[in-house]
């Protein structure tokens, strides 16, 4: 293949399963992600929530770098406007001083939860969240020990030095964000199965490369790989995207009706929730690679981070199974 396959994996809590549990299956999963050959595997970040386990990634990566010898390990990802980027840049200095040259550090602008959450994480702090921009840009310069001699914390150090630094990618759904990861000179994930919105991917992939054709464009897609078409037809069917649409125009993704029609309520201002079928590429292993291969060949993407929303841990591992280097590799040498 001309482009790499990484996992995003949220933890899915599985009802009867429990949450020691599910964390294990996080486990067994990245162990299997790097024996079939992917290049990297995400894990997310979402609070207060009984359907994902994942709400601390950089703790979350840790253990699953302690589990793995070569596979890239991140987070997908920190949700920035909860916390300071000094902190972030420390933890993840850390990470990178024990495990050089395998650690994503992947930002998220979304708030990973309902407003309750967002509000408990930023208890005791003044934070609107609407200076993501310059989070991020005084985080990249800690990243990479460029504080300018005029900034207020010139000459402050994430310390400890890493002999290779964590690659940053920022996580988006819009032009806006691809043209910020530019402007920072760093990786850009565009999350597709946020935003199937072709134009908006295609304007985003050319905005990036315009303005950094050297940087790593990642496309991350929702996928369902089985044995035969029509099961993974019907595993598909079974997936919705629920959206709540605020008053004031913010709109965000959420995974149930029922979160939803919480976060509008929390919100305290009017809302409209929309369910959508979901935008899943599903098929035989040979279907979903030629679904990526057409993308690949559209978008000019480096790499394609795979989500699985389905929440049978079996059919899930299969999925991956099933797209992995290694077995696509073998389809190839056989064909």
């Amino acid at each position: 293949m001309s482009y790499k396959l990484g996992i995003l994996d949220q933890s899915p809590v599985i009802e009867g399963v429990s949450n020691f549990d599910t964390l294990q299956k996080t486990v067994d999963l990245v162990k299997k992600a790097e024996e079939w050959g992917y290049e990297r595997f995400w894990v997310s970040e979402h609070h207060n929530s009984d359907l994902v386990a994942g709400s601390s990634p950089e703790v979350l990566v840790s253990y699953l770098l302690a589990k793995t010898s070569s596979i890239r390990i991140g987070s997908g990802g920190v949700m920035l406007q909860h916390y300071s980027p000094y902190k972030v840049a420390e933890n993840f200095h850390v990470l990178s001083t024990l495990e050089p040259g395998r650690v994503d550090l992947g930002i998220g602008k979304a708030p990973g939860g309902l407003p309750l959450s967002t509000k408990a994480l930023q208890y005791g702090t003044v934070n609107t969240g609407e200076d993501f921009e310059e989070r991020l840009t005084f985080l990249q310069q800690l990243i990479h020990n460029a504080v300018p001699e005029i900034h207020e914390f010139a000459g402050i150090k994430a310390t400890p030095t890493p002999p290779t630094k964590p690659e940053t990618y920022l996580l988006g759904a819009s032009v806006n964000s691809a043209k910020l990861a530019a402007d920072l000179k760093i990786s850009f994930a565009f999350a597709k199965f946020f935003n199937s919105d072709q134009e908006v991917l295609r304007d985003a992939a050319k905005t990036y490369r315009d303005n950094y054709p050297q940087g790593t464009f990642i496309v991350s897609v929702a996928v369902i790989a089985a044995p035969t078409e029509e099961e993974a037809k019907v595993l598909a069917g079974k997936q919705k995207i629920v959206k709540v649409v605020l008053a004031s125009g913010r709109t965000l993704t959420l995974q149930t009706v029922e979160q939803a029609e919480k976060f509008g309520i929390e919100s305290g201002e009017g809302y409209e929730v929309k369910e959508f079928d979901a935008d899943i590429i599903y098929g035989t292993s040979e279907q979903v690679k030629a679904s990526l291969d057409e993308l690949h060949e559209l978008y000019g993407a480096d790499e394609f981070i795979l989500h699985t929303p389905i929440p049978s841990a079996e059919e899930r591992l299969r999925s991956f199974k099933l797209l992995s280097p290694k077995y696509i590799n073998q389809l190839a040498v056989h064909s």
